[in-house]
């Protein structure tokens, strides 16, 4: 039995509330279990240097632990990790854009961790698509973009092994405990857009690892399911 009562396949309770602020484009505030992140989406009408000129726009993300966050104060600077993290993010958001589509506009996906319990670049990236997917809409509603430059779902889970055992979705506990700790970042048709996997300790084996990947796609597939439903009605007009 898992520390929190839940079986090996089975996810945190996952919400989204969708325009959790209303001055970004979009905005999501995402919670796995204790895990809370804020993911904003803002737009800027100009585009890093080397994209001027080419007609492409570019999506990138900052990821960040706020103070308060964990049980010991974080401090507001960004660390080799945050950058690491925040990188990852970007490059799973640009993975599903067609950055063409999308025109010289830089948008940036803020995700701002409020409350960590294992999980949070995982959170951010299903976190930052509905944020990212409600800046696109309100940009094709104002006649900015003809397109909507989405090319399909993104969501992305955490698994590992932990006495043995392959688990689905780490809290800390889990976490700080796993032998193998993977993060897995796919599209809504299951294609893969990156799986970092460490063995923390102890090596794993080929099935081992076909296994975390199947439980990996099982839940990703539930948490695309919940981001469908979601955003199955257009966000509201700004005032």
């Amino acid at each position: 039995m898992r520390p929190d009562g839940r079986q090996n396949n089975e996810l945190r309770p996952i919400t989204f509330e969708r325009d959790f602020t209303e001055m970004a484009l979009g905005s999501c505030l995402v919670s796995f279990g204790r895990t809370r992140v804020l993911c904003t989406a803002s737009m800027n009408d100009k585009v890093p240097p080397w994209l001027r000129n080419t007609g492409k726009g570019w999506v990138t993300a900052e990821y960040a632990m706020l103070p308060g966050s964990s049980s010991e104060r974080v401090r507001r600077k960004t660390s080799g990790r945050s950058q690491e993290i925040q990188r990852l993010i970007g490059r799973s958001l640009r993975a599903v854009v067609d950055l063409d589509a999308l025109g010289e506009r830089e948008i940036t996906v803020d995700c701002d961790v409020l409350q960590a319990d294992g999980g949070t670049r995982t959170a951010s990236i299903c976190g930052g698509y509905i944020a990212l997917h409600d800046a696109f809409s309100r940009l094709m509603a104002s006649n900015e973009i003809e397109i909507n430059p989405l090319l399909e779902e993104l969501a992305a889970i955490s698994v590992g092994i932990i006495d043995g055992e392959a688990r689905l979705d780490l809290p800390y506990v889990e976490d700080a405990a796993a032998e193998v700790d993977f993060n897995v970042v796919m599209t809504g048709s299951q294609e893969f857009v990156e799986v970092q996997g460490t063995a923390e300790g102890a090596t794993f084996t080929r099935q081992q690892l076909d296994d975390l990947v199947e439980l990996a796609s099982a839940g990703i597939t539930e948490i695309v399911q919940l981001q469908k439903k979601l955003l199955a009605d257009p966000p509201p007009p700004r005032s």
